[in-house]
């Protein structure tokens, strides 16, 4: 554990200290190799935890203790080749990881200093091995900031943090600057609001600490509901002493004493890591009363969230922190006025605060150098869906949205074709293929129908219906609202009522009108930005698939085959062999032999009784004949 630190001196010896430290574990001059492995969530579900034990336990009975280091880490990023094991001070990498190459990793590797082959990443577009992270085409384009240390530094080691930079922007800020010049440097920055909204971040805090009060609150927005996103979660898993010194700086900028987290309960890993990061930074004397031995005092809290999607919201959020039930309030007063507890309160989420250690330890001028003219720095996003590549990426702000889909996500698996992608979750809209060139920034994304949101970003393609996309997106849209205003409590329910309509075949074209109309409508109504942007999918793919809304409509036909109403499974006759597979795996005996016998077949050929179907695809994969197709 590190030491005690009452004075600068001390913390610029401790830096010094760790950093030397992490120096020679990186170049392997401590006299040992380092093995590493992935901890962050994604991984753990592959069995990550159990090889980093058989890694520890084949080490000990080796007798390698005294040669071999073996740590955690936080997530690579590359989710979809999971688990990670990185061997320094080769920086040799080894993807998709499993509990049977632990032993082989140790005595060819380790001992016999061999690299592995079959467990290096292979380039699917050009067939090379990678041997080292920095080789792989995903990681190319990126330019890590907000995700600094995730990966590299052991999340639960105070000690390796402050080897890798933690710390030092802090003290920039405690000890050779005013509180405006801090909340100076933040807007020269240029720094946006990564949780959504894009609110200028030096704006906010300059509001706060232009009020008069006799407390204040920092507050970091780690709810992240939007689904299939896990931006904030990464970062709190990979380097949760980042966004701790990030709230530090902000805490003093504002004149706040007080910092909460409210992080949301289904991330189990990211608050115990946590937790053990605000104890390990309070044991060493860097949080608590006159930090540094100045008169700045400061501590840290977590309150945790029950996964209500509202709670996103900030004033909802403050609301759940008091213990109230998350439901938002009317603004103004804006939080930065009359926030938790009526006293002047910031809110910003995980990334954002993730920032904050970066401008004031390289200065905002290096971040305002990345990035496009209104849009700075980078943006973390969690790339999903009908992609190749699939994981946690951060790119600067200007790349576009091909260089995200195809140079970094590896393009459409088998070859499918490009149909849209769906960036900010539930309150954005969706890019198409004329829109690949789109540049990722606040303003552009906006200007194309959709936004930047909190970076969750699907990728759809022509297999998908956009009908049922929008239909989703609603579906949860109606199980988050709070209910608290009119045009989001039943406005939206009208919404998913009408799409259901549409994706059974008994809407028309009014309640396509109906469809739009109540979507605007709501948005200027509704009370918090849940419900003024809970139409945007619907808005969106209305306006650049309303050709797939009509075949819906007019033809009763879903071309994507996922509109089950809208669909037949159908066994064509001719090239049916009778054999009765799929009537034994149908569920609801719906399918029975006909009179018919194909050509060069000895068997009657089966039909389907569309009565009875349910449409559950049990017979299209039993059939190893093709003979039956969805209509």
């Amino acid at each position: 554990m590190a030491k005690v630190i009452k004075t600068v001196e001390d913390l610029n010896q401790e830096i010094k200290s760790c950093t030397e430290n992490l120096d020679k574990k990186f170049a392997g001059k401590n006299g040992k190799r380092s093995i590493t492995i992935c901890g962050g969530t994604g991984c753990l579900s592959s069995n990550s935890g159990e090889i980093l034990a058989k890694f520890e336990q084949l080490i000990k009975e080796k007798g390698l203790s005294d040669k071999v280091d073996v740590n955690v880490v936080g997530c690579f990023g590359f989710c979809s080749q999971g688990p990670f094991v990185k061997i320094y001070p080769e920086d040799t990498l080894y993807h998709a990881v499993k509990l049977e190459d632990v032993e082989r990793i140790v005595n060819e590797d380790i001992i016999g200093g061999k690299v592995i082959e079959d467990l290096l990443y292979v380039d699917f577009n050009t067939g090379k091995k990678c041997t080292r992270q920095e080789d792989i085409p995903f990681y190319q384009k990126q330019m890590r900031i907000a995700l600094h240390g995730c990966g590299v530094i052991n999340p639960e080691n105070i000690e390796e943090a402050l080897g890798y930079g933690a710390f030092q922007g802090f003290k920039k800020a405690l000890l050779t600057m005013t509180q405006q010049e801090v909340i100076d440097e933040v807007l020269a920055s240029g720094l946006r609001g990564r949780g959504g909204g894009g609110f200028p971040t030096g704006r906010k805090w300059q509001f706060a600490y232009a009020q008069q009060n006799d407390e204040k609150y920092v507050i970091c927005n780690g709810d992240e509901g939007d689904p299939g996103a896990f931006m904030d979660r990464s970062i709190l898993e990979g380097n949760p002493i980042a966004v701790i010194e990030g709230m530090m700086i902000a805490g003093y900028a504002i004149g706040a004493k007080n910092g909460y987290y409210y992080v949301r309960a289904e991330y189990p890993v990211a608050v115990a890591r946590l937790r053990k990061a605000i104890k390990q930074v309070e044991e060493m004397g860097l949080l608590g009363d006159n930090i540094l031995g100045t008169d700045f005092s400061f501590r840290l809290h977590i309150r945790l969230g029950a996964g209500a999607f509202v709670c996103g919201e900030e004033t909802a959020l403050l609301n759940s922190i008091e213990g109230k039930r998350g439901m938002p309030r009317p603004r103004p007063p804006f939080p930065a006025v009359a926030g938790l507890w009526g006293k002047p309160t910031i809110v910003n989420n995980v990334e954002t605060f993730a920032n904050v250690p970066y401008i004031l330890r390289e200065g905002a001028a290096k971040l305002a150098a990345v990035g496009t003219e209104k849009s700075k720095g980078t943006k973390v996003f969690a790339l999903g869906g009908k992609v190749n590549n699939v994981g946690l990426v951060e790119v600067p702000m200007g790349t576009t949205i091909r260089e995200l889909v195809y140079d970094i996500g590896g393009g459409i698996p088998n070859n499918k074709e490009f149909k849209a992608i769906q960036t900010g979750g539930p309150s954005g809209g969706c890019l198409t293929k004329d829109e690949l060139d789109t540049p990722i920034d606040f303003d552009s994304l906006i200007a194309s129908g959709s936004m930047m949101g909190s970076g969750g970003a699907i990728v759809m393609d022509e297999d998908n219906c956009m009908v049922d996309v929008a239909k989703f997106y609603m579906e949860f849209i109606c199980d988050e609202s709070c209910g608290k205003c009119s045009p989001c409590r039943i406005g939206t329910r009208r919404l998913l009522e009408i799409l259901t309509k549409v994706t059974d075949g008994k809407a028309t074209m009014d309640d396509l009108r109906d469809l739009e109309n109540l979507g605007e409508t709501i948005k200027v109504g509704s009370l918090c930005a849940l419900g003024q942007t809970a139409s945007n999918p619907i808005l969106s793919t209305l306006r650049k698939f309303k050709d797939e809304y009509i075949r819906h409509v007019v033809d009763k036909k879903c071309d994507a085959g996922v509109c089950k109403n809208l669909m037949q499974y159908v066994i064509e006759k001719d090239n049916c062999w009778g054999c009765g597979m799929c009537s034994k795996a149908c569920p609801v005996d719906a399918i029975h032999v006909t009179e018919y016998t194909a050509p060069g077949k000895k068997k009657p050929a089966l039909e389907i009784d569309q009565t009875k179907c349910i449409k559950c695809g049990s017979c299209i994969a039993t059939c190893k004949f093709h003979a039956i197709v969805k209509k």
